[in-house]
């Protein structure tokens, strides 16, 4: 018995070719395609964005009075981030200076001193002249008086009263010399106790100038341009030095991509080679990127615990080698690129290279 098809039967089975034809065709296009891809480029999914993340960190502690800033906030270079409380970092400076004031007021005083001794030095040394020339005067007359004495020209008396003043003029003249030894000697103590104050006060103004500094760290500040990022602290918390406080994105350096290629990927490829990149946030949008540098290493080896191959269970893994490549464009067109956001790179096999 001869089967017969409806119309409806028909109609279907010809919906159903032309899907299939539909089908694949676009199957071989999107294969020719893709083969044409793998062919003229070294492709890879293990790729993200990258771009110098700092954390912004307090040099001085203490209670936080302002934030002026808020997540995800555009900063320039200088703009105020935190405010910390400053008064005891304000009275210690108060205080270095007061003693420097003290320390120079010192050393004034031990100016006038060194100025007293020297004239008292002074005063000394021409008592010693003149103490000096009477006991060279007393000696002529001893000398005289002793030649008269021996010709009984004078009597005992008169050489013993010349001889008592010769031996008074003597002691004179030595008391000034010891005078005059003793100024020169507290000069000397004077200038190596005025040189222990200079020292004490330049010591002191380095403890200013340190001062100084932290009182300025009591301001925090954006180091350049960027984008705030993560806020961690509130008015009223109290911080200690070093702590993180906040995270800036750099916008004064390049943004750029790691892209992780396998180590049979990396052959052909050269600093300088242009590459393409598609993120999968814009599926749409073709983003152009040059190689900057090819890792050392690969990933493994900077890892916590590298692979030791000699334990005895081997298993050969292949290897990733970390591709760095800078973003080119316009700052504005590739700040649509986030941190960490996935990306396509395709590294051309057939470039020119000089």
């Amino acid at each position: 018995m001869k089967k017969k098809y409806t119309v409806t039967d028909r109609l279907i089975t010809k919906i159903t070719g032309w899907i299939s034809v539909i089908i694949v065709v676009a199957l071989s296009i999107w294969g020719i395609f893709t083969l044409w891809g793998y062919y003229n480029y070294e492709q890879t999914n293990d790729a993200q964005v990258q771009e110098y993340v700092n954390p912004v960190i307090s040099r001085a502690g203490g209670f936080i009075v302002a934030v002026k800033f808020d997540e995800n906030q555009v900063v320039k270079k200088g703009d105020t981030l935190l405010i910390i409380d400053n008064r005891e970092y304000v009275l210690q400076q108060e205080q270095t200076e007061a003693s420097i004031r003290r320390s120079a007021a010192q050393l004034a005083v031990l100016e006038s001193n060194i100025h007293t001794m020297e004239q008292t030095a002074k005063a000394a040394q021409a008592q010693i002249t003149a103490t000096k020339a009477k006991v060279w005067k007393q000696q002529l007359d001893y000398d005289r008086y002793q030649q008269l004495y021996k010709e009984e020209s004078a009597t005992k008396q008169q050489l013993e009263n010349i001889q008592a003043t010769l031996d008074v003029n003597t002691s004179d003249y030595q008391s000034a010399q010891d005078n005059y030894g003793a100024a020169v000697s507290r000069i000397e103590d004077i200038r190596a106790e005025k040189a222990v104050v200079s020292a004490e006060i330049t010591r002191q103004r380095a403890l200013l100038d340190r001062h100084k500094l932290d009182v300025t760290y009591t301001v925090i500040t954006a180091s350049y341009d960027g984008r705030m990022g993560r806020r961690t602290v509130e008015v009223g918390q109290m911080i200690d030095a070093g702590e993180t406080l906040a995270f800036i994105v750099n916008n004064e350096t390049d943004k750029w991509v790691v892209a992780n290629y396998k180590e049979t990927q990396v052959a052909r490829m050269h600093i300088g080679d242009s590459v393409k990149v598609t993120a999968d946030a814009y599926p749409g949008q073709e983003f152009k990127g040059t190689i900057i540098s090819l890792s050392p290493a690969t990933g493994s080896a900077f890892s916590l615990l590298p692979p030791d191959n000699s334990t005895g269970n081997y298993v050969k893994i292949v290897q990733r080698v970390p591709v760095r490549i800078r973003i080119d464009g316009d700052r504005k067109d590739i700040d649509v690129l986030k941190v960490g956001m996935n990306v396509n790179v395709s590294v051309p096999k057939h470039q020119r290279h000089g």
